[in-house]
């Protein structure tokens, strides 16, 4: 399995990512974390595109609304991939998108196989820890309902055994939501990897580094 799961894209790391996929090549971009938002859809698009583009990498979108009820096809669909790149929204939205696609499943299934990379940043990274409980703390579970008309679910894909904190300390949460969040964890005993935008978690076969 190799995973990269990063606060804000690439963090500072990009060069590990391009050792983990090796040659550049397609990439399945799932941006359906940001669906509840429908006016900045395609400028979120977009600007995961050209950072791609500029690694050397060759991304077409992979809208997942375009599979609910569909999961052997989306499963076939993902193996036409090296690697899928699953960028930030609501990760309660993105949870419920995976689950109504059965993207969470092909996903499980083909890393298992070690089909493909998956790389997701912020609500991508946080939808493959065990469960969202906290989450909702930066993210409304609400939005679930206006984007998907389902009620949001709150475990994760459990392919790895911490819950993720993306954002610490980062201009994007002035609020400091991330860090009261790491508090509440810790006061809690709850495993996490708290994140700043430059942290990487790598899993690749049985080994987790953390990259600083």
């Amino acid at each position: 399995m190799r995973l990269f799961l990063s606060s804000y894209r690439f963090g500072a790391h990009q060069q590990r990512l391009l050792e983990l996929t090796g040659a550049p090549g397609p990439v399945a971009v799932i941006a359906n974390a940001c669906d509840a938002w429908p006016s900045a859809w395609q400028s979120a698009v977009t600007s995961d595109l050209v950072p791609l583009r500029r690694l050397g990498f060759q991304p077409e979108v992979l809208d997942l609304r375009e599979y609910i009820g569909r999961p052997a096809e989306v499963e076939q669909r993902l193996r036409d991939y090296p690697m899928v790149w699953v960028r930030g929204g609501n990760t309660f939205v993105l949870r419920a998108q995976f689950a109504r696609s059965g993207a969470d499943l092909a996903l499980t299934k083909l890393l298992a196989e070690d089909a493909l990379v998956y790389a997701g940043y912020s609500a991508g990274a946080c939808v493959m820890t065990p469960d969202l409980h906290g989450i909702e703390a930066m993210d409304d579970p609400a939005e679930v309902r206006t984007a998907c008309g389902v009620e949001p679910r709150w475990d994760g894909l459990g392919l790895v055994d911490h819950r993720i904190v993306p954002h610490l300390d980062s201009p994007t949460d002035p609020q400091g939501l991330s860090r009261k969040l790491v508090r509440d964890y810790v006061a809690d005993g709850v495993l996490h990897w708290a994140l700043t935008d430059d942290h990487v978690v790598v899993v690749d076969g049985d080994r987790t580094t953390i990259l600083t």
